[in-house]
C-alpha cells in the first residue's frame, strides 16, 4: 500500500522491496540446495509438495514436469527451470520456492568451474560459467480522484524503477539476493534489498532439520511468505499516490538502514523458528555514526520468527507470529531513545481447486511506543509519552491459471491520536491528530509471458489520517486520494 510512518525525521521511499524475492527465482532458480534429505513421516527420503511426494534425488527436468503438472509456479536461470516452478506468479512463492530460498538459493543445473579440494574431498572452487545477473523494469500511471493542490494529475513514471540483481549460488552451501535499485521518485540509484545465506541439513530424532545463517538489510526481508511487510500485498504499488500518514516501525521504515544477522531453523518441514540482531547500518551517512545520524539504533533490535506449516494433497497452510523490540536515537547517537514493539500475527493459506489457485493472506501488527525522546526535545515531538499503533490487511487472490489473477483485499491502520505527530497539512496531514485509515483494493493482472505483468489497481480510502470528509483542514475528502494505478512490470 506504500503506507509507511514518517515521525521525528522518518523519511521512507517507497522503492523496490515489493519485488526482490519474484526475481530469485528468474535470476538464480529455486529448488532446495543440493538434492537436499527432506524426509516427511509418509515418506522418508522425500517431500511434500501440495500433496505431491518429491524425491529431491531426482533430476531437475523430472522435478519441473512434476511441478507443472501440479501448475505449482516459478524459476530460473540458474536450475533451467520456469519461473512457474515456484510462484503462483511473482513474487508469490509456492511451498517449493520457499524451500528453495531457505536452502540459501544453491540448486544449480549450471556447468561450473571447479577445483579439487584437500585430502577431505571438499571442493575448493565452485562458480557458475555464467554471472547471475538479472533485471527489472516497472513503469506505470497514476490517477487519482482529486489533483493535489497546483498538481498535474495522471501522473506518468517511465520508468517508476529500474533494478539490476545478482542472485544465485556462490557456494554449495552459500548463495545470495542482491538489488540494486534506480527510483524516479529519488533520482538516484542505491542498493536496495540484500538477503546473504547459509544454508546446510541435519537429522534431529529421526527427522531433518534445515538450519542456516542470513545477513540483511530490511527486516522481513528473509521471510519465505507473503504475509511479512517486505513481501506483502501489493506487491507493487504507485510512488506519487498519497499515503496515510502512519504505519508501524517493522512494515519498511527500517529498509536500508540496517545490518541483521540471524539464524534460522526448519524442524521436519512443519515448524520454523528464526532470531535475528539488527544493527544500525544506513546508506550515505557519515561514518562512524555522529550527532548528525538520524534514527540510530542503541544497541541491537532482536526480532523473532515462529511460523507452523502443513501441506495436505490439495491445500497448504501457515500460521505464524513475528517481531521486534527497537531502541532508536532520533538525532545523535546519546541521550533519550523512542522505544517501538512490534508484535505481529500472521497467517497463510493456499488452495488448489478447479478453477485455479486461491491464495488467502492475513495479518496484524501492534506497535507500542515508548516517545521519550520526542518528549524530551524543545519543542516535544510527540503529545504523549505513551502511544500505541495497529494495522491489519488481509487480501484473496484467485489465480485461475498463470497468466491471470484478481485480488480483493482489506487494510486498516488505528492507533492514538497526536495532534503533534499528526498535525493538520495540506494532503499529507490530519485534522483530528488521528492515525485512523482504511479501505480496500482490488487488482487484476494479466501475465501474457511468465516474466511480463500488466496490472490495473484500484485503491478505495473510506477513511484518512482520521477522517472521511475534509481530513487534513485544507478540505480534502478520503475519496480523493483513491487511485487508479495501471503499471508494466517486466523481468528479465
Amino acid at each position: 500500500m506504500g503506507i509507511r510512518r514518517m515521525q521525528g525525521g522518518f523519511r521512507v521511499s517507497v522503492v523496490s522491496g515489493v519485488f526482490a524475492l519474484g526475481l530469485v527465482s528468474s535470476a538464480s532458480g529455486a529448488l532446495p540446495a543440493g538434492a537436499s534429505r527432506q524426509p516427511t513421516k509418509s515418506a522418508p527420503g522425500a517431500s511434500t509438495v501440495l500433496g505431491v511426494s518429491v524425491d529431491h534425488a531426482v533430476a531437475p527436468a523430472t522435478l519441473y514436469a512434476a511441478l507443472t503438472k501440479m501448475f505449482v509456479p516459478s524459476f530460473s536461470r540458474q536450475t533451467g527451470l520456469a519461473c512457474s516452478a515456484c510462484h503462483y506468479q511473482f513474487p508469490q512463492l509456492t511451498p517449493f520456492g520457499r524451500m528453495f530460498k531457505l536452502n540459501g538459493y544453491t540448486l544449480t543445473s549450471l556447468s561450473t568451474i571447479g577445483q579439487p579440494g584437500d585430502s577431505t574431498s571438499h571442493e575448493s572452487l565452485k562458480l557458475a560459467t555464467i554471472p547471475p545477473l538479472a533485471a527489472m523494469v516497472v513503469t506505470g500511471l497514476t490517477q487519482t480522484g482529486r489533483a493535489q493542490p497546483g498538481a498535474q494529475n495522471g501522473t506518468v513514471s517511465f520508468p517508476q524503477q529500474l533494478s539490476l540483481f545478482l542472485a544465485g549460488q556462490i557456494t554449495p552451501h552459500v548463495g545470495i539476493f542482491s538489488q540494486f535499485t534506480y527510483a524516479a521518485a529519488d533520482g538516484a540509484i542505491g542498493i536496495d534489498n540484500v538477503d546473504l545465506r547459509w544454508a546446510k541439513h541435519a537429522t534431529l530424532a529421526d527427522r531433518d532439520v534445515l538450519f542456516g545463517f542470513t545477513l540483511h538489510n530490511n527486516p522481513t526481508v528473509q521471510d519465505a511468505w507473503n504475509t511479512a511487510p517486505a513481501w506483502s500485498f501489493p506487491f507493487m504499488s504507485s510512488d506519487v499516490a498519497p499515503s496515510p500518514a502512519a504505519s508501524t516501525l517493522i512494515d519498511g521504515a527500517l529498509g536500508q538502514q540496517v545490518a541483521g544477522l540471524g539464524a534460522y531453523s526448519l524442524y521436519d518441514n512443519t515448524l520454523y523458528t528464526e532470531v535475528t540482531a539488527y544493527r544500525s547500518a544506513p546508506q550515505g551517512a557519515t561514518e562512524p555514526l555522529d550527532a548528525t545520524a538520524t534514527n540510530v539504533t542503541k544497541g541491537v533490535i532482536p526480532y523473532w520468527r515462529i511460523a507452523l506449516q502443513h501441506a495436505w494433497p490439495s491445500t497448504y497452510g501457515m500460521i505464524g507470529t513475528y517481531g521486534f523490540a527497537a531502541r532508536l536515537y532520533p538525532t545523535g547517537v546519546s541521550g533519550p531513545t523512542n522505544n517501538y514493539t512490534d508484535a505481529a500475527v500472521d497467517a497463510q493459506i493456499e488452495h488448489k481447486a478447479n478453477i485455479g489457485m486461491w491464495i488467502g493472506r492475513a495479518a496484524f501488527i501492534h506497535e507500542s511506543q515508548t516517545l521519550s525522546a520526542f518528549l524530551a526535545a524543545a519543542p516535544p515531538g510527540a503529545a504523549n509519552l505513551h502511544e500505541d499503533l495497529s494495522t491489519f490487511r488481509t487480501n484473496v487472490t484467485l489465480e485461475p491459471s498463470l497468466r491471470y489473477a484478481l485480488t480483493a483485499g482489506y487494510f486498516q491502520t488505528t492507533g492514538t491520536s497526536d495532534a503533534v505527530i499528526f498535525a493538520p497539512a495540506s494532503v499529507t496531514g490530519s485534522r483530528t491528530g488521528s492515525p485512523n485509515s482504511r479501505g480496500e483494493i482490488g487488482e487484476f493482472a494479466v501475465n501474457p509471458w511468465q516474466n511480463t505483468r500488466f496490472g490495473l489497481q484500484y485503491v478505495i480510502y473510506n477513511l484518512f489520517n482520521g477522517a472521511s470528509n475534509d481530513y487534513d483542514a485544507a478540505g480534502r475528502k478520503a475519496g480523493d486520494n483513491n487511485t487508479l494505478f495501471a503499471y508494466l512490470w517486466v523481468v528479465f
